[in-house]
């Protein structure tokens, strides 16, 4: 078995595990203090919004030595309005796509005509498509509407497959994913494109996936938990967490491989911009989903269900208990219902053999008076 694979074995069984429930104030001010940053980027910055939802048109050029930066100049002065020059390609074969927002048909053949002639490429070669803002917006009218129902459907399901906490902290863990992603679009300057919507609606059902795998196992092993004085419910949360960690690193792992292909390999070293606006939302969604999953949703389920009278009764039940057998070494790391609380040892003779029965039974042994 490899090091990963008994790993996991022994975090399942319960032989190892880090307390991801005991400190989960640090990670609630981590994700306080990440979710303040992208809320910041995006009141500063804003949104880079692509052409779909402004509006303009985009015009695509031959292979040319002309840099980025002198295209976006050219661009700007040709049409008076701001421009975003994309790289496509590298070498000798790259071409440039340029948009421009604002700008009616009339606007667009001269600029067109213009940046051939800055560019120094014949005006045929230079390819241009215009684009009204109304497509954008009613892809983006229908995205929100999918995300409500989406949210609205995910809180009822786990409602009924779980319980109403459980929903509450899937719901605050979906947000929490969607907030940081978007943010971290403003902070990069990513264009923020119809690519960009799919690939944040695409990302909460990774995310969604991680924190039931978690709440499905808490919820078989809380069934009986107040019928023992062994373990909180913060306890066995942290065990579900532990049990499923491995198998919850191993799928983001698996999803972010390609994914990072697209971004970092396709954007970045082949030149291939278009894939940027929604592997840049597929790799941060992800990433923040599979944090989300162990760091916040199970975390605050224990927080939410230990406000209830009888797990705080348990609490206490359970502390004085440990309190108590502290002399007697610390308690074996079984889940609930494993042992029954009240069961008597088994009684046994010398050598594993049950007590002789027949004469003398009751009597230590030799001589009879």
């Amino acid at each position: 078995m490899s090091k990963l694979g008994n790993l996991g074995a022994r975090l399942h069984r319960g032989e190892v595990g880090y307390d991801f429930v005991g400190n989960r104030k640090i990670w609630y001010g981590l994700s306080i203090l990440i979710t303040i940053v992208a809320i910041a980027g995006l009141a500063v910055r804003g949104l880079n919004m692509g052409i779909e939802f402004q509006g303009g048109a985009v015009f695509n050029t031959p292979k040319t030595t002309v840099s980025v930066s002198q295209a976006q100049e050219y661009a700007e002065e040709a049409s008076g309005h701001d421009a975003i020059v994309q790289k496509l390609g590298s070498g000798d074969k790259a071409t440039l796509r340029i948009q421009v927002a604002g700008i009616d048909t009339d606007q667009a053949d001269k600029v067109s005509a213009q940046l051939a002639k800055d560019l120094g490429v014949a005006e045929k070669d230079v390819t241009g498509e215009l684009v009204g803002p109304s497509w954008g917006e009613q892809i983006a009218n229908k995205a929100w509407q999918g995300l409500g129902i989406f949210l609205v459907l995910v809180v009822i399901y786990l409602a009924i497959a779980f319980e109403w906490r459980m929903a509450l902290a899937a719901f605050v863990a979906l947000i929490h994913d969607i907030t940081i992603t978007v943010g971290v679009y403003a902070l990069v300057g990513f264009e923020v494109t119809p690519g960009t919507v799919i690939g944040l609606l695409t990302i909460l059902g990774y995310s969604l996936y991680d924190t039931v795998v978690v709440f499905d196992s808490l919820k078989e092993q809380t069934k009986d938990i107040t019928k023992q004085t062994r373990w909180t419910y913060s306890d066995i949360a942290n065990r579900s967490i532990n049990s499923t960690l491995v198998r919850s690193v191993n799928t983001t792992v698996v999803a972010l491989l390609p994914v990072a292909g697209l971004l970092f390999i396709g954007g970045g070293f082949l030149g291939a911009g278009m894939l940027n606006d929604i592997s840049l939302s597929l790799f941060v969604g992800l990433a923040a989903g599979a944090y989300s999953s162990i760091f916040i949703a199970t975390p605050l389920v224990a927080d939410l269900k230990e406000l209830e009278p009888q797990m705080k009764a348990l609490k206490k039940r359970v502390l004085a208990k440990r309190a108590q057998a502290t002399a007697h070494g610390p308690a074996t790391d079984e889940p609930p219902g494993d042992e029954p609380e009240d069961a008597a040892p088994a009684v046994v003779g010398p050598r594993n053999q049950p007590a002789s029965r027949g004469r003398g039974r009751g009597r230590p042994s030799g001589k009879r008076r």
